[in-house]
């Protein structure tokens, strides 16, 4: 799916669009700093549900959000140096106890994720345009 945004009301439009055809419970966010990803994230959490403020989880690499489905994880792996940092935050124990992990700058960590099944979504920010693909 492809999607352009013109204003940040249109997100909810992409919620919407994306949500009935979320089917794990791994979801990767993929774009440069200020392209939306947090802002996503706080549009796809109301519309679980969940009443809690997002934020981003740039300095503590990990938010815990609840829902009426369950818990929702939300990681930046920005500042992630390897691997082993990943693993020392225990990722499989949030991967196995999640309604869903929502995961910004999953590169670091994206090989392990090869056998899990799992979204993704790209955001190209275009300046007054963002251009998001979903798979």
């Amino acid at each position: 799916m492809e999607f352009k945004l013109n204003k940040i009301e249109d997100w909810q439009k992409v919620v919407d669009e994306i949500l009935p055809q979320l089917q794990h419970n791994i979801f990767l966010l993929k774009g440069n700093l200020g392209a939306g990803k947090t802002t996503f994230t706080q549009f796809l959490l109301k519309k679980l549900g969940s009443n809690d403020e997002v934020s981003s989880p740039t300095y503590a690499i990990v938010n815990e959000y609840h829902s009426p489905k369950g818990k929702i994880f939300h990681f930046d792996l920005y500042r992630m140096k390897n691997i082993d940092e990943v693993y020392d935050i225990g990722m499989e124990e949030y991967l196995d106890n999640a309604f869903l992990c929502i995961i910004e700058w999953p590169e670091i960590y994206e090989e392990e994720l090869a056998d899990f099944p799992h979204h993704e979504m790209k955001i190209e920010n275009l300046g007054d345009e963002r251009v998001i693909i979903f798979k």
